[in-house]
């Protein structure tokens, strides 16, 4: 007997339970007219992933029961469609991350998560009792088992619903992006529920939250671990799985696409659902003539339109004209607003002002980062006039090494390549430049540089991004000690010098704004170390 399964690959948002609860109800209204006993929805999508500490919040609860049961109600208007809703249940003083079964105006089951996530951005034994039992029901003779995302990284809850009866495991999802994380998922799976011999079905959640990304790419395995369908990446999407009794029925599977293509839309939707689900009316940004403010510039064009990004110029007496040329071609092309305000003047008065204070001083880094505050004021002071939120453009291999200026080029709300190296700045550039070419190709091939002062180079003061970005990824990203790291090739020198910065640079980093998380271990959620540390490798 042939039955049809529907994926909502849905974007919640955390809070909006009224919103969220309309977009469950309309995605179900789809799959019933397509023909579906079964709908999916991500995890906690009645509420948005991760609440956080709402769910501390006793009225938080109250609510999210009151909206269940108006969506249940709403949803007896579908008959004979089963239906998977994730939400935060409070139960004899406990509290459980779970996912309902409703069936003609009804709760048919409930399942609790039994594996909670206590890791890198995850933290939810703070909030939730884990669950112990399985939860299988039978549609046309086929029996279902449900699992909830980390369970089925583990092996025991997968086996749970197995023993009890399952064939198709259904696994409502909040699993975040990062580089290469759509394959791990693929080998964990196959690992701990293809084991079993059931087929899975994976819904995972889409959207921006804060500094999260969930990339969608919720799949379909069949008892053998062979990947038979794929939704899109980075998307919203509504899909039906047929199966022939137990087993899916393949479908056609989409082009997941290069890692530089995965990565550059998983920051166009960041930006995207930053910017709209705070309310902001749209960005500034610092325009420099570098590469790291143009594929910001893109990127937030990309996500909200021309006409909701507006870029700023600042040039300096040290601001070459080739920059200025740049930033000039590269607006066009892209037809956003743009203008040109010099902070000359502003620079020659703070130098007054400090005249007497710095009299027979050098100048150094000091009339360097009066520069970048400057700039920062200006983009702040616009920000506040006009309400658009201020997107800064520093890369992961600056806010490592502290290569950045507190409430300088650090200044705004919202930081979009935060975790991007700078090797990586440049692949997702030309990734971009190959769908239309509108970064100019200077800007890809001259030396980057602050312009804070003349003739100046970013390898005046760092090693080669090659060798930075290796160093720090191998003891930022992937804790390797600077003996191993030396081990790998590097220079002890380069090694001493990387690494003690990073250490040195932890105040500036807990000032800086929230970014995209790429990778799997960012500065931010998963980065806790101490300011104040004595300790050494």
């Amino acid at each position: 007997m042939t039955l049809k399964v529907a994926i909502a690959q849905m974007n919640s948002t955390v809070g909006d339970l009224a919103g969220n609860a309309a977009k469950i109800v309309n995605y179900v209204r789809q799959a019933a007219e397509q023909g579906a006993d079964i709908v999916v929805t991500p995890e906690l999508s009645l509420v948005g992933y991760p609440p956080e500490d709402l769910l501390l919040r006793a009225g938080f609860y109250l609510q999210t029961q009151q909206v269940l049961s108006d969506v249940t109600a709403q949803l007896a208007a579908f008959k004979d469609i089963y239906v998977l809703v994730g939400h935060p249940e409070a139960r004899d003083g406990r509290h459980f991350n779970a996912v309902s079964v409703l069936l003609n105006g009804s709760v048919i089951g409930c399942y609790f998560k039994r594996n909670l996530p206590n890791d890198m951005v995850f933290d939810e034994v703070r909030y939730f009792s884990a669950g112990s039992d399985a939860c299988v029901f039978d549609v046309k003779s086929v029996r279902f088992g449900i699992n909830i995302c980390e369970d089925t990284w583990f092996k025991d809850a997968p086996l749970a619903a197995r023993n009890a009866g399952a064939q198709v495991l259904l696994v409502p999802n909040g699993s975040p992006f990062h580089i290469d994380k759509q394959q791990q998922r693929l080998d964990v799976m196959r690992a701990n529920v293809s084991t079993t011999g059931m087929s899975l079905v994976y819904a995972n959640l889409l959207g921006g939250q804060d500094e999260l990304i969930f990339d969608g790419n919720s799949f379909v395995l069949n008892s053998q671990g062979e990947l038979v369908a794929q939704l899109a990446h980075c998307e919203t999407a509504l899909q039906i799985i047929e199966f022939d009794s137990a087993q899916p029925v393949p479908q056609q599977l989409p082009e997941l696409g290069s890692t530089e293509s995965q990565v550059y839309h998983a920051l166009v939707l960041g930006v995207r659902d930053y910017v709209t689900k705070n309310g902001f009316p749209g960005v500034l940004l610092g325009l420099s003539g570098g590469v790291d403010s143009a594929l910001t510039l893109a990127i937030a064009v990309d996500a909200l339109g021309a006409e909701k990004v507006r870029a700023i110029m600042m040039p300096s007496p040290y601001t070459a004209d080739i920059s200025l040329f740049d930033s000039r071609d590269m607006v066009e092309r892209l037809a956003v607003r743009y203008d040109e305000i010099s902070i000359g003047a502003c620079f020659d008065a703070f130098r007054s002002t400090l005249s007497a204070e710095f009299a027979g001083l050098k100048e150094d880094t000091t009339e360097e980062n009066i520069q970048a505050r400057i700039r920062g004021t200006i983009l702040m002071a616009l920000s506040n006039k006009y309400g658009s939120i201020v997107l800064t453009t520093g890369n992961k291999s600056e806010m490592a090494v502290g290569y950045c200026t507190l409430y300088g080029d650090m200044a705004g709300g919202f930081a979009v390549i935060k975790d991007i190296p700078k090797t990586l700045v440049y692949r997702l550039c030309a990734y971009r430049n190959s769908i239309t070419e509108i970064i100019p190709e200077r800007i890809l091939t001259r030396p980057p540089s602050a312009e804070l002062r003349p003739d100046q180079t970013d390898q005046d003061s760092l090693p080669p991004y090659e060798i930075l970005d290796g160093i720090m990824q191998l003891y930022m990203e992937q804790n390797k000690s600077r003996a191993d790291i030396i081990a790998a090739g590097y220079r002890e020198e380069d090694v001493e010098r990387i690494t003690r910065l990073i250490k040195i640079n932890e105040y500036k980093r807990r000032q800086a704004p929230i970014g995209v998380r790429i990778t799997h271990r960012a500065f931010g959620r998963d980065w806790r170390y101490p300011i104040t540390s004595k300790f050494r490798d």
